[in-house]
């Protein structure tokens, strides 16, 4: 049985780029404003499902650039990121993670990923943990 999809390490490409380099030799990139444009928690789900609001106007907090303040693991599972608005209810999947991929490769792969099919959640081990 190979062994379950996992992070080796997480960096820093900049001030604009989350790299994760996985288990598999696979080296994921990531804009940080793409990781928040698809941030799971059900807030952003659901104002994700609602028609855009032509008169919206921004807050302050919306016109400085977007960053990360904190990565923790959740688990065996997932990342859960701190961000420099406040926000902080969305848990990263690796799974997620791995579809989420903005390598050429995976941009390439007409909007799938396939490295990114883990059949069985239970068999994600903890990044930080020792094989």
């Amino acid at each position: 049985m190979p062994d379950a999809l996992r992070p080796l390490n997480l960096s820093k490409d900049g001030d604009e780029r989350l790299i994760i380099q996985w288990n598999d030799g696979h080296r994921s990139v990531y804009r940080w404003q793409h990781l928040r444009n698809h941030c799971p928690c059900a807030s952003c789900n659901e104002e994700r499902a609602k028609p855009p609001d032509p008169l919206r106007v921004l807050k302050p907090s919306e016109l400085v650039p977007l960053k990360p303040v904190a990565i923790s693991p959740v688990g065996f599972y997932a990342y859960k990121i701190t961000w420099s608005d406040g926000h902080d209810t969305g848990i990263y999947t690796l799974e997620q993670l791995r579809t989420l991929c903005e390598c050429e490769q995976c941009r390439g792969a007409e909007g799938r990923n396939p490295k990114s099919e883990i059949r069985n959640p239970k068999q994600i081990q903890n990044p930080n943990q020792p094989q």
